[in-house]
């Protein structure tokens, strides 16, 4: 775990002394989407908003809310202060933040090399979360078996937020699921429905273990048919139930609009702007972003590992056609050095229809015996490191009104935004 001690002159004195409220936001997926539909929330309550909104979510992103928000001497106007963290850094920056509310999402397989395996993270996350004073709230993910169990002893109250319905999911998780036996006995979870991964309504057959009650709970679910357009749910708070369209596909962005909307009602925001917010919300960048490039169509998506992999994957099927591909990894410090993660991906189920593929940045090789061992030709394989060249090949095998997938890991995912930057067809982030 790499980590440094937060200079507390900055973020101690700054942040923590602030009489904001604090919302800090972590776990595997979904931190950065997460984050906007809360700030939309709180924005759309009448609340002035400070957060990390690049995405940066290290110690220098969490240190650039109190640089860049706070005056000359050091004063934040903001009512608000949003904070996407990343699960390793976290447990450095709540004793300088003293949150009011912090979430996790999910906890997934990501980086080994850097966060250490699964319970390792669970630990560090744990203690961080029973060391917070009672004025603070927890908000778990109750599908998620391990986050579900943390907090236990904490002062902190918590609350849990999850799916209750039947109406999307599958029998049994995924292959790539990282949780499928209970953390208590060691026994093979029963399912009575999967949605995303390990995350679903589970039940220990040996000791009982089960998800808790949901206080912010799904309790009806229609996804978009054709992988991309709004989903339609309906909730139960403790505020009462409502009904809400999601301008965003997917499984995930249903738990990331549950998550927001608890997060908002534990920071005591109004919930009744919520439908509101929620309509103006746009995918952050990298986050199967759409992207006109003259009269071709980009769809980016950052992907870290096989639960964001396969979501992708599952999305980019349900639209028609063969597929063009770019995927681009890289193994930075922020990316991570070991992709042995690559084989729990499901390119088997889109490989019959790939029609060509450019792998691209230093782990060209990797991805390219990945898609071999997929049974993907290997005369429709490119291998392309440099990020722009890569593009450039892709782009141009795609014909007229046709679509580009990309895929990739952060730092190529960066590299190759500002490059449809320069070129005109993405803005800057701070322009979004």
């Amino acid at each position: 775990m790499i980590a440094r001690r937060i200079d507390p002159n900055v973020l101690k004195s700054v942040v923590g002394g602030s009489k904001a409220k604090k919302i800090v936001i972590t776990g595997s997926n979904g931190k950065t989407t997460t984050a906007r539909m809360t700030a939309a929330i709180a924005d759309a309550a009448g609340h002035r908003v400070s957060q990390n909104r690049t995405g940066s979510n290290l110690l220098q992103g969490v240190t650039s809310v109190a640089v860049n928000f706070s005056d000359l001497f050091g004063r934040l106007e903001s009512d608000v202060l949003l904070f996407e963290i990343d699960e390793a850094t976290i447990p450095l920056a709540v004793p300088e933040i003293q949150p009011d509310v912090v979430v996790i999402t999910n906890i997934f397989r990501d980086q080994l090399d850097r966060y250490g395996e699964l319970y390792a993270v669970a630990r560090a996350l744990n203690e961080m979360l029973e060391s917070l004073p009672e004025t603070a709230t927890i908000l778990l993910n109750g599908n998620d078996p391990q986050v579900a169990n943390f907090g236990i002893n904490a002062k902190a109250k918590r609350l849990f937020f999850g799916l209750e319905t039947k109406d999307i999911g599958t029998p049994v998780p995924e292959q790539s699921a990282d949780i499928i036996r209970c953390i208590h006995c060691d026994s093979d979870f029963n399912y009575e429905v999967a949605y995303l991964s390990h995350l679903g309504l589970y039940r220990c057959p040996e000791c009982g273990y089960t998800l808790p009650n949901l206080d912010i709970a799904v309790t009806s679910a229609a996804l978009a048919e054709n992988g991309e357009g709004a989903s339609h749910i309906k909730l139960r708070t403790p505020k009462g139930e409502m009904k809400l369209e999601i301008p965003l596909p997917g499984v995930h962005n249903i738990y990331n609009a549950a998550a927001a909307i608890g997060a908002a009602m534990a920071a005591g925001f109004p919930l009744d702007t919520v439908q509101t917010a929620m309509t103006n919300i746009r995918t952050a960048f990298g986050r199967m972003e759409k992207i006109q490039a003259g009269d071709k169509t980009i769809y980016l998506s950052f992907v870290k590992n096989p639960t964001s992999f396969n979501l992708m994957l599952r999305l980019i099927t349900q639209h028609p056609g063969k597929k063009h591909l770019l995927l681009a990894m890289s193994h930075t410090v922020v990316d991570g050095q070991d992709f042995g993660w690559l084989w729990d991906v499901d390119l088997e189920d889109i490989a019959p229809n790939i029609l060509d593929a450019v792998c691209s940045g230093n782990k060209t090789e990797e991805l390219a015996m990945r898609l071999k061992y997929a049974e993907v030709p290997t005369d429709k394989i490119s291998l392309i490191e440099d990020r722009e060249a890569a593009l450039d090949a892709a782009i141009k095998q795609v014909e007229p009104g046709g679509t580009l997938y990309i895929m990739s890991g952060y730092t190529p995912t960066q590299e190759l935004r500002r490059v449809m930057q320069k070129r005109g067809w993405v803005k800057h982030f701070w322009e979004e």
